[in-house]
């Protein structure tokens, strides 16, 4: 079944997928704003507080890849489905961990459940739109599913003051509850017609224990020290397996991602792309929101409310955008954006102990939201215009575990380098410190992407012709 846009249909079916990817996106954000108040409860230290990001993210990048074949081949909404009941009971063991590590158990199986449904969304809006729909349809999800990140803060700094921040992993329950029924009433199931087989166990669990290894070694060297065993095992043990996992993928007759997609320029540059320009929207991200409360007094609530203007920007902005991409080609947004990002992150280093919120962060979150708008529906668009309709969900998949393996590097590494360590995270002198290296370490990150984006072949959206399409059934 072909949906096309402004009808009831299209509006389900986009209702459906901004809430479910929404859902993960939130749960990346929201629990940012409740880290402090995580740490003082359960006494964690910069490492258990990496944790409780990094567990999530580890899943969710480890398992997406999967996900979108498994879509593929069994069905997209039924996976779909599967992974919002998954994501709703994990939601609830966060909700009541009572420390540290079980806390992060129950985030690692979050992650699972993020990893079924994520590339479900993408890859539905996909094969359900007509070809002609798909760029404005993916904006309209990237804008409104970008809203649910930015308002992540928001909606943790309310639900810490008004109880704790349990309630940020409880709030998914009836959300996931109401996803559920609106995925069985409007969206239609697809398939990719000539899958056969099974997804690649083994390629799973080698990419799985590669990003586990290093993502580990990279948390645990600043308190450990890069010499420890148990580093230096991760380390080595984590870099095998993420070759192994490459070396599979080459030999493989039916490959977990199959190497053809990357003989396209585009899909390869913009792929490259979305990882840095998420690792450095990761770091920002995770940082600024202990920045504000830490070092300049603000509470959860208000250090939430400082990125509203970054939702506004995307609510007004990313649909049109998405559809600016297709009439003109990507390439333009997708160089002009990370600049964007880039100028938003040197104006955030002023933001330090005494400075105001109109003169100092105002223009900074204004700035990064502009450039936010401007990126991120073209290049998911592009990546999915690059790849055949049949690898919608693997190539969905692919490029959301770039970006989530961007996120979870940023949370790894930006720590370390930005010298916090220990209890850090509390003291201001050593936060502003850090922030200030942290956000050098992002501009430079963001102005890569830029240079990746002029290797974007410029018509991809524009004189994309059916390939490979999606059987509906």
């Amino acid at each position: 079944m072909t949906v096309r846009w402004g009808t009831s249909a299209a509006r389900g079916v986009l209702a459906t997928t901004v809430l479910g990817s929404g859902m993960v996106m939130l749960d990346g954000t929201v629990v940012n704003v409740a880290l402090p108040r995580m740490g003082e409860e359960l006494a964690a230290s910069v490492s258990g507080l990496q944790w409780i990001l990094d567990g999530y993210l580890l899943a969710l990048a480890s398992l997406i890849l999967v996900a979108g074949a498994l879509g593929d081949r069994y069905g997209r909404r039924r996976v779909f489905q599967l992974g919002i009941v998954w994501f709703g009971a994990a939601s609830l063991l966060c909700g009541i961990a009572p420390t540290t590590e079980l806390l992060v158990g129950a985030r690692v199986l979050q992650g699972v459940g993020g990893a079924l449904l994520t590339p479900g969304s993408l890859a539905i809006l996909q094969a359900s739109f007509a070809r002609q729909d798909r760029a404005r349809a993916i904006g309209a999800w990237s804008g409104l599913g970008g809203v649910a990140a930015a308002l992540g803060p928001l909606v943790g700094g309310l639900l810490v003051q008004a109880w704790s921040w349990r309630l940020a992993f409880l709030v998914n329950l009836p959300l996931a509850a109401v996803c559920v029924w609106l995925a069985h009433r409007y969206v239609p199931e697809s398939c990719d017609a000539r899958g056969q087989g099974r997804p690649d166990t083994l390629s799973t669990v080698l990419c799985a224990l590669g990003l586990a290894g290093v993502t580990g070694a990279l948390v645990e060297a600043p308190p450990r020290g890069f010499d420890d065993p148990l580093v230096l095992t991760a380390a080595v043990g984590g870099a095998l397996a993420l070759a192994a996992f490459v070396v599979v993928q080459l030999r493989s007759r039916d490959p977990l991602v199959p190497p053809s997609l990357f003989a396209d320029r585009t899909f390869t540059f913009s792929n490259a792309l979305t990882l840095v320009v998420y690792a450095a929207l990761g770091g920002v991200m995770m940082l600024l929101v202990l920045q504000l409360q830490t070092s300049l007094g603000y509470s959860p609530l208000e250090a939430g409310a400082a990125g509203l203007p970054v939702t506004a920007l995307m609510v007004a902005l990313s649909g049109r955008s998405g559809a600016l991409a297709q009439r003109i080609g990507p390439r333009t947004q997708l160089v002009a954006g990370p600049l964007l990002l880039a100028l938003g992150m040197w104006l955030l280093q002023r933001v330090a102990p005494g400075s105001s919120y109109v003169g100092t962060v105002l223009p900074a979150v204004t700035v990064f939201g502009l450039g936010l708008a401007t990126v991120v529906a073209p290049v998911t668009a592009t990546v999915l215009a690059a790849a055949p309709d049949r690898h919608a969900g693997v190539a969905s998949g692919v490029n959301n575990a770039i970006a989530r393996s961007g996120n979870l590097l940023a949370v790894a590494v930006l720590p370390a380098v930005a010298g916090l360590s220990g209890a850090a995270y509390s003291d201001p002198v050593a936060l502003t410190a850090g922030w200030r290296t942290a956000l050098w370490v992002c501009l430079g990150l963001a102005v890569t992407g830029a240079a990746l984006a002029t290797g974007i072949r410029d018509n991809v959206l524009r004189t994309a012709t059916p390939r490979e399409e999606s059987v509906s059934r």
